[in-house]
This record gives C-alpha cells, sequence and structure tokens, in this order.
C-alpha cells in the first residue's frame, strides 16, 4: 500500500504536542519519529536554525520511510550516498513551488496538510523582481544546500549514537565528499556597503523623513540603528522570543549607555551606543511623544508596529 507523503514535523509553537497529531506510515517508525523530534526539541533556540534543521531531519525521514523502506538504524553509508543524489533530482511529486503550512487546523483538528512537499522551487530576487512564477523544472540544489545537509546530518547522526539509538554515523563515512560538494576557487563576493553607499542611504531616509515624517521617521530609525549598532536585521526584528523594548538602551553607572539585544544563536549581547546613535533615539522618541531617552521602567517597543 502507498501511503502519502505527509509532513512530520510542525512548528515550535505546536512542537511539545507534535505525537498528537503526526500520520506515520507505518508504526516501526515511531522511534525513528521519537529521537529525531528529541533532536529538534535540542534547537529550539533559534527560528532559522530550527527551520534548518527540521528541513533536513524530515527530508532523511521521508527518504528512508518512502523510497527505502527502511528505520534510520538501517542506513548505511551507501544509502546516504544514493540519498545525496536523491536531493540533487528529487521526483516532482515531492517538489512544490510554493511554502505551504506543514500542519492545518480542519474541523477543530489539527492535521497534516496534504499540500505540502519536502522540497520547494526558490527563484533569485532578480526573477522574481522580472515577475517571473517558479517552475517544478526550476528546482536546483545550490552548493551551499548541500553543505548544510552534510553538516546537519552529521550532527543528527552524533546525536542518535549519544542516545544509543545507533552504533555509527554514516554521513562520517563519506570519504568523498566532492563528488557532491564542488570546491570554488573563487572568493566570496563581500556584500556590503560602503560609508559612502551608506551615507547616501542615510540621507535618503532624512528627506523620506522630513517629507513624510508619519511615515518614515520609522523607516529613519532603524537605518540609523542598522548602520550605527552594526546590527543584524534579526536582532532588530521582533519574534516569538524576544521583542526590542526602549529600555534595551540603558545607562550604566559610568554614564555610558550600552543596547542589550538577542541574536543569533538565542545570544544575548550589550553593544556600546554612540552619541550619533543618542541623537537618533533622541529623534525616534521625540517623534512618538515621549520623553527624549528612556527610564529603566519603559518597556514599550523600541519600533512600533504599522498595523496592529
Amino acid at each position: 500500500m502507498k501511503h502519502k507523503l505527509l509532513p512530520i514535523f510542525d512548528n515550535l509553537a505546536q512542537l511539545h504536542k507534535n505525537h498528537l497529531h503526526v500520520v506515520l506510515p507505518d508504526a516501526r517508525f515511531n522511534h525513528d519519529f521519537h529521537y529525531c523530534l528529541n533532536f529538534l526539541k535540542s534547537y529550539t533556540g533559534s527560528q532559522g536554525t530550527f527551520n534548518s534543521y527540521r528541513r533536513e531531519t524530515e527530508r532523511l525521514l521521508q527518504w528512508s520511510w518512502h523510497i527505502k523502506g527502511i528505520t534510520l538504524a538501517d542506513l548505511k553509508r551507501p544509502h546516504i550516498e544514493d540519498y545525496l543524489h536523491f536531493c540533487q533530482n528529487p521526483p516532482k511529486s515531492w517538489i512544490s513551488v510554493k511554502k505551504v503550512p506543514r500542519f492545518i487546523e480542519k474541523e477543530g483538528k489539527r492535521i497534516p496538510n496534504e499540500e505540502w512537499r519536502p522540497f520547494v522551487v526558490t527563484l533569485k530576487k532578480m526573477a522574481i523582481k522580472n515577475g517571473e512564477t517558479p517552475e517544478i523544472e526550476q528546482f536546483e540544489l545550490s552548493q551551499g544546500s548541500m553543505q548544510e545537509i552534510f553538516a546537519i546530518l552529521s550532527t543528527l547522526f552524533n546525536f542518535l549514537i549519544a542516545e544509543e539509538y545507533l552504533v555509527s554515523n554514516p554521513v562520517a563515512l563519506i570519504r568523498q565528499k566532492s563528488k557532491f560538494i564542488r570546491r570554488s576557487q573563487q572568493s566570496a563576493p563581500i556584500r556590503r556597503l560602503s560609508l559612502i553607499q551608506w551615507n547616501a542611504v542615510l540621507h535618503a531616509g532624512e528627506t523620506l523623513a522630513e517629507d513624510q515624517p508619519e511615515m518614515h521617521e520609522r523607516t529613519l530609525f532603524i537605518l540609523s540603528i542598522l548602520f550605527g549598532m552594526y546590527l543584524r536585521i534579526s536582532e532588530l526584528a521582533a519574534n516569538d522570543r524576544w521583542v526590542p523594548k526602549m529600555n534595551d538602551f540603558a545607562k550604566d553607572s559610568n554614564g555610558h549607555w550600552w543596547f542589550t539585544t538577542v541574536g543569533k544563536g538565542n545570544k544575548e549581547r550589550q553593544i556600546a551606543v554612540s552619541d550619533s546613535m543618542l541623537d537618533s533615539l533622541t529623534r525616534w522618541r521625540l517623534f512618538l511623544g515621549l520623553t527624549p531617552l528612556p527610564s529603566p521602567a519603559d518597556n514599550s517597543p523600541l519600533i512600533p508596529r504599522i498595523r496592529g
């Protein structure tokens, strides 16, 4: 009997109840599911990391169960090599042209979404800008994605060994990784703005803020804080675990200002705040009708939502 290709692992918010609504193709895969679920629970500190580990863990399970009909405990080095070739050229029925929720609510129950697929076609920004639409035939696994498969699966197998579910790491036994990963002879281009370019961006932001303050004072502050403190976008954006607040700017006993943020790997770090950044913060707060600088008790959002 052929089973439907259904998602296995839910999102972070539902992960603790995942076992209640997962549909496995066979009861003998229960151990695979529970061990891998525990593995994923070890990576819930960062949404991006969790998504990557979930994606690669799920793809391997789907292939093992549906294509080979075996458990993770049965996997050997040749299986992993077959799997890597499979990822480079998956069947069309495993590919989607859009991302969809893995699980959906239906008649009061949470069920696997039958429209979900393990692989998704992604277009470059320029192609999207030009109005192109994705086609299944356009699917291509990048070298970066292949490297990620090696890294994540090796971590997964080491976890399963530590849990005494497996006795060896079949990924580590692959000696000729060059069959799958090409080494570029060229240095990757440096993707950053020069100081001249940043000044042009900030000047444009100031012009917009002067012309349309209700819309673009916010824009100017975001640009100023990204430039002034070298933040990643993820360190400024609100998420399920952390929302930047005004009192994340704080003055120490020596009169120096610091900004506390939560960054990559869910790690907290403090950044020194320059006088020019304080000027930008003051301008932003005065626009919002607040005092020039925040007090320790000011836990209002640093960047309020435009809507809602």
